[in-house]
C-alpha cells in the first residue's frame, strides 16, 4: 500500500467525478427500489438524470435530525435501508433514539482508510475506547482494524487505572477513542510510574481535538490524527500526517450548502455538510448531518487529491423561539430567495427595552427595497424584523444564517 490506503485517493479530480457520479444513478435507482423512505421521497426522480453536482443538488434533503420522527413512524429505520432487519449484522441505538443498522461485509464503515493514514499497520496492536455499549463506535473501529489485519484490544470506556495497566501490559502500539480520554489514560500511567511509550499514534472521533489538547497528547508520545465519522454514514472524512483540513473519503459525495437548504454554497464558505453514500444497505441520498464545515482550497499536501474540510465548525441547527414563535434557517433562505438581490443574510435576535427583536443583515450588491425585504420577513416567519443593509463580503463567513444575542 506504501503511503496511501490505495489508488483511489491520487486519482484526479476528474476521475474521480467520473468514478463516482457514474455510480450514483444504478445507487439511487437501488435506493427507489429497495427503501419505502426513498422510494416515496425520489418519487418523481430520473436516476439515469442524476449525472453530476448541479441535478445532485436539485435533489431533497434528508435530514438527520429527522431521523427519529421517520423511525417512529415507520420502525425501526424510517424506511431508509434496503436490506431487511433480518438480514442485518447488528443494530445500534444512538442518543435520540436513533436506530443504526450495520449490514454484512468487511470494514462497512470504512474506517480504515482513516486507520491508515494515521498509520496504523498490519500487526499493529490497536487499544480501541470508543464504546461497545448500544453505540456503533467501538465496532467500527475493530472491523476496521481488522481490515487492516490488526488486532484489537477492546477496551471500550471507563476503568482508567485499569485502561492504563493494560497500555502498559500489553503495549498497543495505538488509540483509538476520544482525545481527551487518551489524555486521561497516559496522565494515569504517569502518575502510576507505567510504562505507555509503545503507544505513539491514535486515530480519535467524537469531539473536537483543540491545539492544546493535541499539543498536550504529543507531550506524551503520541501523533493524533481526527477521524469524522457518523453511525449513519461511516467515514466522511479524516485527518493525515500533513495536518492541513480532513481529506474527504473515496466512499461519499460531500456537499456544503447553505443551512436549512439544499444550496451549495461557493467553496470556502461555511455551510452544513451533505453526504451521498454509496451503501448498499443504507443507501442515504442527500444526507444533512446537522455539522458545518467548509471546503479548503488546493490539494492536500499530503498527495492525495480529493477534496479537504476545515474540519468541525459547529451545529447547522439554528432554530431558535422568538416571542413564542420558533424561526428557522430554511425560513430565513425562503426570505433570500424572494429577493434575488440578497447576496447573503443573517438574522440576528436582540433584547432590547426586555423585548425580543429581530434584525436580517443583509449583503446585496447596490441599494435595495428594505420595506419589502421586512414585509416578507413578517409573511414567512410570522413576526416583524428590521432590515440593516451591508456591502457584500461584510457578514462574518462562519455558516450562521441566526444569531441569538440574547444570552
Amino acid at each position: 500500500m506504501g503511503d496511501f490506503y490505495d489508488q483511489l485517493e491520487t486519482r484526479s479530480a476528474d476521475q474521480r467525478a467520473a468514478d463516482l457520479f457514474g455510480r450514483l444513478p444504478a445507487q439511487i435507482a437501488h435506493a427507489k427500489a429497495r427503501a419505502p423512505f426513498f422510494a416515496r421521497l425520489l418519487a418523481d426522480i430520473d436516476p439515469d438524470g442524476v449525472t453530476g453536482p448541479a441535478q445532485l443538488a436539485k435533489l431533497p434533503v434528508t435530514r438527520k435530525s429527522d431521523l427519529t420522527d421517520h423511525q417512529t413512524a415507520q420502525p425501526p429505520f424510517g424506511g431508509l435501508t434496503a436490506t431487511l432487519p433480518s438480514d442485518l449484522y447488528r443494530v445500534f441505538a444512538s442518543p435520540g433514539p436513533i436506530y443504526d443498522p450495520e449490514g454484512k461485509g468487511k470494514d462497512w464503515w470504512r474506517i480504515a482508510r482513516a486507520l491508515y493514514a494515521a498509520g496504523f499497520r498490519q500487526g499493529d496492536l490497536l487499544h480501541n475506547c470508543f464504546s461497545y455499549h448500544f453505540t456503533p463506535g467501538g465496532v467500527m473501529f475493530e472491523t476496521a482494524a481488522h481490515a487492516l489485519g490488526c488486532p484489537v484490544f477492546p477496551a471500550g470506556i471507563g476503568n482508567t487505572e485499569l485502561q492504563a495497566r493494560a497500555v502498559a501490559d500489553l503495549k498497543p502500539a495505538g488509540y483509538s477513542g476520544t482525545p481527551s480520554f487518551l489524555k486521561t489514560i497516559l496522565e494515569k500511567a504517569e502518575e502510576m510510574g507505567w510504562d505507555h511509550s509503545s503507544l505513539t499514534k491514535a486515530c480519535v472521533s467524537g469531539e473536537a481535538l483543540l491545539p492544546p489538547l493535541r499539543g498536550a497528547l504529543k507531550d506524551l508520545g503520541v501523533d493524533v490524527l481526527q477521524a469524522y465519522a457518523t453511525a449513519d454514514l461511516g467515514l466522511i472524512a479524516y485527518e493525515t500526517k500533513a495536518m492541513a483540513g480532513l481529506v474527504v473519503d473515496e466512499g461519499v459525495i460531500v456537499e456544503i450548502v447553505r443551512p436549512g437548504t439544499g444550496d451549495p454554497v461557493p467553496d470556502g464558505e461555511v455551510g452544513e455538510v451533505l453526504v451521498t453514500s454509496f451503501n448498499p444497505d443504507y443507501p442515504v441520498i442527500r444526507f444533512a448531518t446537522g455539522d458545518l464545515s467548509a471546503v479548503l482550497a488546493g490539494q492536500s499536501p499530503c498527495g492525495r487529491t480529493n477534496i479537504r474540510l476545515k474540519g468541525w465548525m459547529g451545529r447547522a441547527d439554528q432554530t431558535t423561539k422568538i416571542k413564542g414563535m420558533f424561526v428557522h434557517p430554511r425560513q430565513v433562505a425562503d426570505v433570500v430567495g424572494r429577493h434575488p438581490g440578497i447576496i447573503r443574510a443573517r438574522l440576528v435576535v436582540e433584547k432590547e427595552a426586555d423585548a425580543d427583536v429581530m434584525t436580517l443583515h443583509v449583503e446585496a450588491d447596490g441599494a435595495g427595497d428594505g420595506q419589502a425585504i421586512a414585509d416578507t420577513i413578517q409573511s414567512v416567519c410570522k413576526l416583524k424584523g428590521r432590515v440593516q443593509f451591508h456591502p457584500p463580503g461584510a457578514l462574518p463567513n462562519d455558516g450562521k444564517v441566526i444569531e441569538d444575542k440574547r444570552a
